[in-house]
């Protein structure tokens, strides 16, 4: 029985049945989050096609200043699943203190962009009366990012152990109200006043920092106290601070570049006018429902692959990796093939909210958008799949130079294309195909090539440092350097 298990694809270690049981609360995480972005869309175009085209620049924006320092708050999570592995659960604590801290530092520092907002957007030649939306939108979108940071710290306790219901639990609540605040403060239901774009924002505000507050109760519950540290682990620890930014830091670098070349993309097709942008972001909007949920599997891939290498099982870890890539082939695959063979299933939501002379050729571009994702969904599985897996085992270096060697190659081919040859928004999205392609091609290279199974982020256990003696001596560089 036990031989027969083994060799079993779904019943053997990290096969089908583990991969799952891990990744999909995460999953379903990601998808409540792709569920509030599409509906706050959607509701953002029934109040104006203008709202729901400033939306995206402007969140995009936030977003990519907030990227450096999430990046490295999300990358705890390879951190606490090594400490897991390795069965030294007092270093946990620790290590999700140290990542919260990065939320608590950075808050001020986006408090003082919101005097500059005008500026930027007025900058990015919009039209003055979408960029007025985007103005809106960012400012009070930063009044969230604080709690968007320590809540992405706080969740690496739970992604890290392997406890995902948790995640899923604490996203879904707060997707909920976050959704019922759209309704409520877009429209002015119930006595509240129309805001629009503005009561959207907030509704985001409101939903990050309540995650933080639920995120908190949990961990500090007596069960975990004590056994991961959450106590005395609340101190500075300089040393592992510096391992955590040695690591991580590629990782928000990573993270920046890529979102801040996608930035400049939709910044660049918001020049070619209200309608192409328009249908660049419903295109966007309806192929969250396959991109986001896959970020959850993405983490969970990180995940098995740091306990499986903090146990120094780097067989089970490539298993694992394998396992989630079937699962996120067959995922995008059947998602590709419904944008093309019936896109208008996506967008019943959409047009609901509006006139059908109105959403007319809104919809005739936008079907044509999405058979560009259709083109590139299976390459973007690989993508995630397989940069999770380097994660898991500390393998930043590489993914920050790829993305800074291929990040600027879309929108520098977009901007030639569109200033010298006449290209239009189907260049653009050609642009984005190519580079996606590229990208998946590289980091399955990377996974086989094998460098990621001698690599590790925690220090070796004998020399872990304690309360009582502070390390003075740097860290270790790396296990093994590019």
């Amino acid at each position: 029985m036990a031989t027969a298990d083994a060799d079993n694809w779904w019943t053997r270690p990290c096969g089908g049945r583990d991969v799952l049981t891990l990744a999909l609360p995460l999953v379903i995480s990601a998808g409540s989050w792709s569920v509030m972005h599409f509906v706050d869309r959607m509701f953002l175009l029934w109040h104006s096609t203008e709202a729901m085209a400033a939306a995206m620049p402007a969140g995009l924006l936030h977003f990519t200043l907030v990227c450096f320092p999430l990046g490295v708050a999300m990358y705890c999570n390879a951190f606490v699943a090594q400490y897991e592995g390795a069965d030294r659960p007092q270093r946990i604590g620790l290590v999700v203190w140290q990542g919260a801290r990065i939320g608590v530092i950075a808050m001020p520092l986006y408090l003082a962009t919101i005097p500059l907002a005008p500026t930027i957007f007025r900058l990015a030649g919009h039209s003055p009366g979408i960029a007025d939306l985007e103005v809106i939108y960012y400012q009070v979108l930063t009044f969230g990012a604080g709690g968007m940071l320590i809540s992405a710290a706080f969740a690496t306790f739970f992604t890290g152990r392997g406890q995902t219901r948790v995640v899923m639990l604490v996203d879904c609540s707060a997707v909920a109200l976050n959704l019922v605040l759209d309704y409520l403060w877009i429209f002015g239901r119930f006595g509240f006043p129309a805001l629009g774009i503005e009561g959207a924002a907030w509704a985001t505000v409101v939903a990050q920092w309540l995650k933080v507050a639920v995120y908190w109760w949990w961990m500090m519950r007596p069960v975990h106290r004590h056994k991961y540290g959450l106590v005395s682990g609340r101190r500075f620890d300089a040393a592992l601070m510096r391992r955590i930014l040695y690591y991580g830091g590629p990782n928000g670098l990573q993270l920046l570049v890529e979102v801040a070349a996608f930035s400049f993309f939709i910044l660049l097709v918001g020049r070619l006018g209200a309608d192409a942008m328009a249908a660049t972001t419903l295109a966007f909007n309806v192929n969250s429902v396959a991109f986001i949920p896959m970020l959850g599997l993405g983490i969970a891939v990180t995940t098995m692959v740091g306990q499986q290498l903090g146990r120094n099982r780097p067989d089970l870890a490539a298993r694992a990796t394998w396992t989630a890539l079937a699962m996120a082939l067959v995922y995008m695959g059947t998602l590709g093939a419904s944008y093309v063979l019936v896109p208008d299933v996506f967008m019943m939501g959409h047009a609901a909210g509006v006139s059908a002379d109105e959403f007319a050729a809104l919809r005739d571009v936008t079907v044509v958008l999405l058979r560009f994702v259709a083109a590139y969904c299976l390459f973007d599985a690989c993508l995630i799949i397989f940069t999770g897996a380097i994660k898991g085992a500390g393998d930043t270096r590489f993914i920050l130079l790829t993305e800074l060697v291929m990040a600027p190659l879309p929108v520098v081919a977009s901007w030639v294309g569109v200033k010298f040859f006449g290209g239009g928004l189907l260049w653009c999205w050609a642009a984005i195909t190519v580079w996606i392609w590229g990208l998946g091609m590289v980091f399955l290279a990377r996974f086989l090539q094998g460098r990621w199974r001698r690599m590790r982020v925690i220090e070796p256990e004998a020399d872990e440092p304690d309360a009582a003696h502070p390390p003075v001596s740097p860290i270790p560089v790396t296990v093994e350097t590019l």
